[in-house]
């Protein structure tokens, strides 16, 4: 009886801990369950609060603006070829002269380009402030966008007041201060032709001064100059005290007084001698320290230069008329008092010249120098007398 009721007895001690363990787990897992559940809760309670705050606070916008900063579309890759062909949105960068030169002498070694190319002429304004004649200019321009750029380079003083309409407005380049006669003449040069050589579509370059007016309508003057196999730079042998007289024979062997030139400051280049005249270090130095006044550099430098390396596609003649009848260092200034048709038949009529290696009557494109009183009757009779 013992052993059965010890055997009992150990049955019933053998079935009492599983009951009793049973029992513990239903009754633990609820309440470890709500445990769980209560602490998630605090948490997301919490994590609402303090998202709330930063909303608050700090305004959901700048989130949302970060994330969008760090995104650059495809088509504004540094790497993309529209980086490459399209003109730079603003002509005010922060290059300086000898970085500017180094990036308009790129020069690609495939002639065909990839994509549809319009060429354009970049019409180069080089004047101390205001262009008086702008709204002559206005005139001219109207009605053939996509053909032309302009580019101005003015004392860095000058601030241009041009309204968003204008074909001038925003067109500074960053510029400096240019001597008449000396070498920062021939770099205000050099810095307008490197601007424009970063529009890889401007195929043309004509120097303008304030007082230059075009003599022709637009699309005659584009097609002259597209048409022609020779660029307009004044570049001939002047043997007088006013052209070899001025030679320094301290000068060679780069250059020598056999190829020593002198000519118009104005001037129209195609790219390829643009490309050469920005990239020039060999014969640079040289003006830059035997050319100086008497020896005006900015009548010398790019015609001899260029006699040099590339005589086959000169033409040796400005495309600027200019009137030297009344002596002195300048040319004649006209006013409101001249501008007539007799004075541009003048201008226009009666001369020969060559284009194309063939006989022209057509010698001159722009001429200077035109006063700010000229400019009501130069609008007056521009359609009847220039065609536009």
């Amino acid at each position: 009886m013992q052993t059965r009721i010890g055997s009992v007895g150990s049955l019933e001690e053998g079935k009492d801990p599983v009951i009793t363990t049973r029992t513990s787990q239903s009754k633990t897992l609820p309440l470890r369950a709500l445990q769980l559940f209560g602490f998630f809760l605090a948490l997301c309670i919490g994590f609402s609060i303090i998202s709330i705050y930063t909303i608050r606070r700090f305004g959901i916008y700048s989130t949302v603006t970060t994330v969008k900063s760090t995104f650059v579309p495809c088509a504004e890759e540094p790497n993309s070829l529209d980086h490459w062909r399209k003109p730079p949105s603003s002509l005010l960068h922060s290059m300086s002269d000898k970085e500017l030169l180094w990036r308009a002498s790129f020069v690609p070694r495939i002639k065909k380009y990839p994509f549809n190319r319009l060429p354009k002429i970049a019409f180069m304004f080089l004047t101390k402030g205001p262009l008086p004649l702008a709204p002559l200019w206005e005139r001219f321009f109207k009605g053939h966008e996509g053909l032309y750029s302009v580019y101005i380079h003015s004392l860095p003083s000058f601030k241009a007041e041009f309204p968003s309409s204008s074909v001038f407005y925003r067109r500074q380049i960053p510029s400096q201060v240019a001597e008449w006669g000396r070498m920062s003449m021939c770099d205000a040069e050099r810095r307008l032709l490197a601007n424009a050589l970063l529009d890889i579509s401007n195929e043309w370059f004509i120097l303008l001064s304030e007082s230059c007016i075009p003599l022709y309508n637009f699309s005659v003057i584009y097609q002259y100059i597209m048409k022609s196999k020779h660029s307009f730079m004044g570049a001939f042998d002047d043997p007088g005290p006013f052209g070899r007289g001025r030679y320094n024979y301290n000068m060679v062997p780069e250059v020598n007084i056999s190829k020593w030139r002198k000519g118009s400051q104005w001037f129209e280049v195609n790219r390829k001698l643009a490309i050469n005249m920005v990239e020039d270090v060999t014969y640079y130095p040289k003006f830059e320290q035997f050319c100086r006044p008497a020896c005006y550099v900015d009548e010398h430098y790019f015609p001899t230069m260029l006699t040099i390396q590339t005589p086959n596609l000169l033409a040796n003649r400005s495309i600027t008329w200019v009137d030297w009848s009344r002596g002195g260092p300048h040319p004649g200034t006209f006013g409101r008092s001249d501008i007539t048709e007799d004075f541009f038949k003048r201008i226009l009529e009666g001369r020969q010249c060559r284009y194309n290696d063939q006989p022209s009557s057509i010698c001159f494109l722009f001429a200077r120098k035109f006063a700010p009183s000229a400019m009501e009757p130069l609008l007056r009779i521009a359609q009847k007398v220039l065609g536009f």
